[in-house]
């Protein structure tokens, strides 16, 4: 069995499965409802880092309890799958301030897994079971 997954940069994946980012811009479409493996991609620099702090620190404010603090650019995992959703929608449009278009998946049902090293690839691409060493599938 094969599952879908989808690249995300660093630290957005980790906002997805952490603080409650139920928005992943595309410039893309999708018609894919189902679920998917989170992967973290490899490549995150420095600028692309501030960038999201700013943004989170500034734009993300769900007041008491307040969202948890991105971990440093250093701790985030990087280069494998992370988590794993379920695309319900795409959109064009939404009052989330995760929203930035101009489509956006809408994620529901996310839970982080043990990290698992493997190269991703962009749009939804295909990543055989043999991945899981547990053998362990996942849905």
């Amino acid at each position: 069995m094969k599952h879908l997954a989808l690249s995300i940069r660093q630290p957005w994946a980790w906002a997805i499965l952490n603080s409650n980012k139920r928005h992943e811009n595309r410039t893309w479409s999708t018609r894919y409802r189902g679920p998917i493996l989170i992967h973290a991609a490899k490549g995150l620099t420095r600028d692309e880092y501030k960038s999201f702090l700013m943004f989170y620190e500034h734009e993300i404010n769900y007041g008491p309890p307040y969202p948890p603090s991105c971990p440093p650019m250093a701790a985030l995992e990087r280069g494998g799958i992370v988590g794993r959703a379920r695309i319900v929608d795409c959109v064009k449009a939404s009052d989330s301030p995760w929203f930035g278009g101009p489509y956006a998946f809408v994620l529901d049902d996310v839970h982080p897994m043990p990290f698992i090293p493997y190269r991703g690839e962009l749009g939804l691409f295909e990543v055989p079971d043999t991945i899981f060493a547990t053998g362990e599938t996942v849905a």
